[in-house]
């Protein structure tokens, strides 16, 4: 069973996952998109800061797909301070089209404290087709209270960092983007497989890995789709991106997902605890060389 598309609060359908080229070096983004729209993508993520918007468009070009057959979103990202208007023309530019289905604001603070007025110009690039669907990445719960207060046209999408070491402070913006039929976008899901490997979230990953004869970074991916969140990831491998697509028919349990979830809520407070008592160690030791430095002053 293929993933199915995800409705979006203006009416219009995004694929459940997209293929992301966030740190895809620009001599090998042409290649590697391509292969991952072999392999069956047809949802590519990139942004203005990724600076391989270029690369994409040829991928997209060669690849002989109309353009109603693929989903492109790229994002504002601020870069040489020029605005969205300036950037999505460029942008645009460079990714060979007409226009994008999701432009996003890359963060919060590009805004310098104006959300209401940067929200305004990315609804004029949405009127003036530019842009068929407009949202935000890395919000928090306050910025999109702040942006929607006065918003005529809601984000469809908050592109943020989900996996289970986050899950426990993330959850609260996650229910109030559900309260405003805001979909959540996920990168980053693999997480504790790349970068926290021996963590509380391994265990309960694994078990559910075996019972149902799948790789632990499906179970992760597939936690993030039973978050309800568009799952944005990317691979050099082919194999491994024809196992993220096969996400499409893993279904978890609501007791996997809570045994994940605890997991991370477990691996989230260890964390916590651990930079404290770095902060904690960095002061004894300050403090001791300052002590050493008086007593040989006697």
């Amino acid at each position: 069973m293929p993933f199915k598309d995800i409705l979006l609060n203006d009416g219009r359908h995004i694929p459940a996952i997209g293929f992301g080229t966030w740190k895809i070096p620009k001599d090998v983004a042409s290649g590697q998109v391509e292969q991952g729209i072999d392999v069956g993508f047809d949802h590519i993520d990139t942004a203005q800061v990724y600076r391989n918007e270029e690369e994409v468009g040829i991928a997209l070009k060669e690849s002989g797909l109309a353009r109603k057959d693929f989903w492109l979103t790229t994002k504002w990202s601020g870069v040489d301070d020029k605005d969205p208007e300036t950037s999505i023309k460029e942008s645009l530019e460079k990714l060979k089209v007409d226009y994008v289905d999701l432009y996003l604001i890359h963060h919060p603070r590009l805004c310098k404290g104006d959300i209401e007025g940067t929200w305004k110009k990315l609804e004029k690039i949405k009127k003036e087709g530019y842009a068929k669907s407009i949202g935000v990445s890395n919000f928090s719960k306050e910025d999109l209270q702040e942006l929607i207060a006065s918003a005529s046209i809601k984000p469809v999408v908050n592109q943020i960092l989900l996996h289970p070491y986050v899950i426990s402070s993330t959850t609260p913006l996650l229910q109030y983007m559900s309260s405003q039929h805001i979909v959540p976008e996920g990168y980053s899901t693999l997480i504790p497989l790349t970068s926290k490997p021996g963590g509380p979230v391994d265990k309960p990953v694994q078990k559910i890995a075996d019972r149902l004869n799948v790789k632990p970074e499906q179970v992760l991916l597939a936690w993030s789709k039973a978050k309800d969140a568009v799952i944005v990831t990317t691979s050099s491998k082919k194999d491994r991106l024809e196992g993220y697509l096969d996400v499409g028919d893993i279904v978890l349990t609501p007791e996997d997902v809570k045994a994940i979830d605890d997991a991370g809520a477990k691996g989230e407070l260890w964390e916590e605890r651990r930079k404290k008592l770095a902060v904690g160690a960095k002061w004894t030791a300050a403090a001791t060389l300052v002590g050493y430095a008086l007593w040989s002053r006697l």
